[in-house]
């Protein structure tokens, strides 16, 4: 694959992570950051380089380019996407990206906060990277493989396609997305302009892995309206919206339906974020499972544990309201078979052990899927995201750039 090839995908990534791209789950603005287009206008400008002449950046922070088909069969239009924003759990502001060059299988101290490690018996996945070279930040900020891994490996499998006209492929589509990490990821995308009838998201994790299933995921919100009265004439009047809101969160269970105690195929109950008075508190929740049939069960306890509170307050009421986010893919994909099993022959043609998994978590491909564009996710490569002890291999890059290769030949190959 090395044919031609004149930026690797690790060469392009340790110029990227340096762009501070942080959402802001606080922002109403698409996309949520103007700072999110700074990488956005350099994509478009290294894409315009790369002879790819319709490559532009739109108002809402998406980049939209096309690789024109190169054959003559009719063979359906496929589109690669990731990410530009870094999650707002961790700061992504200068980061200073060090390449671990051969790697030992020591433990790996982060230079500017010795405090930081990432240590081998925490995550497995190192163990399979010894003599590899890892790329991590310095200690305190992310790295921001979580998805400029992606966003590095689809820019050179873009090269590598233009450099080599030899490879035959179908129209192959470009998109960059902001905001996926406050869940607005697809919010503005227009599917009508891109045009793809199949997509794939390099946002995974482990080398050789293909992700089919999502959680399906909702939202909800308790606004808890109690009695307010001067605290000193407020006996058998004052009934205090924190504390209701407080016995509601004490009668969750301590040993099962949250993130903390669950795994696998378990979904949970998890509170996020809580802010309110004594007259009136808003306490927000995600549920999580990986069937609607699941949400609805773990909604309805959530109602019974509302209700039980309220007996002892009963001058007091409180508004559910639930809000649907994302859906199981799976529920799309197995409709269209194609789409996992030419990506889990593209990752073996790379000379991998291709796995399907479920992650615990939805990606823009969960929503594309559910607006008509089957989209499961690809590794990328990136590990402990969100956090400061975030690490990518440069083989890794390498090899899932090599699976984009690999997979648009397929569907030529099979059109």
């Amino acid at each position: 694959m090395r044919k031609n090839q004149l930026f690797s995908a690790s060469t392009r990534f340790l110029k990227y992570v340096q762009i501070d791209t942080q959402s802001d789950p606080n922002s109403d603005s698409n996309p949520s950051t103007e700072k999110q287009k700074d990488l956005g206008r350099l994509l478009v400008e290294e894409l315009l380089d790369l002879g790819i002449s319709d490559a532009h950046l739109d108002e809402w922070g998406y980049v939209y380019a096309t690789i024109p088909s190169n054959t003559n069969k009719n063979v359906p239009t496929i589109c690669f996407c990731s990410h530009v924003d870094t999650s707002p759990d961790c700061s992504g502001a200068g980061v200073k990206p060090l390449v671990h060059f051969n790697w030992e299988g020591t433990d790996i101290i982060l230079p500017d906060d010795s405090t930081q490690v990432i240590k081998v018996s925490e995550h497995p996945d190192l163990k399979e990277q010894i003599g590899n070279d890892i790329i991590t930040a310095s200690g305190t900020t992310l790295l921001g493989a979580d998805n400029k891994a992606g966003v590095a490996e689809i820019m050179a499998a873009a090269e590598y396609l233009m450099q080599n006209p030899e490879i035959k492929h179908g129209t192959v589509k470009i998109l960059f997305t902001p905001d996926e990490e406050v869940g607005r990821g697809i919010e503005k995308v227009n599917l009508e302009k891109l045009g793809a009838d199949f997509a794939y998201t390099m946002d995974g994790e482990s080398l050789g892995t293909l992700e089919d299933e999502t959680f399906s995921a909702d939202g909800v919100s308790l606004t808890i309206h109690g009695v307010s009265t001067h605290p000193g004439f407020a006996k058998g009047k004052l009934e205090n919206a924190m504390k209701i809101a407080g016995d509601i969160l004490a009668a969750l269970p301590k040993d099962s339906l949250s993130p903390e105690t669950t795994e696998g195929m378990e979904g949970f109950i998890h509170p996020t974020q809580i802010s309110g008075i004594q007259e009136s508190v808003k306490l927000d929740f995600i549920i999580r499972d990986f069937t609607v049939a699941g949400l609805h069960a773990k909604e309805s306890f959530l109602q019974s544990i509302v209700n039980q509170v309220l007996i002892n307050y009963s001058n007091s009421t409180v508004d559910i309201k639930v809000i649907e986010q994302y859906r199981n893919m799976k529920e799309v994909l197995v409709n269209h078979p194609q789409v996992v099993d030419y990506a889990l022959e593209a990752i073996e043609k790379a000379g991998l052990k291709a796995e399907k998994r479920s992650i615990r978590g939805g990606t823009d491909g969960s929503r594309l899927s559910f607006m008509g564009l089957p989209c499961p996710n690809i590794f990328a490569g990136e590990h402990a995201f969100h956090s400061k002890l975030e690490w990518v291999s440069v083989q890794d890059m390498e090899k899932a750039t090599q699976v984009i290769i690999n997979l648009v030949q397929i569907w030529e190959q099979r059109s």
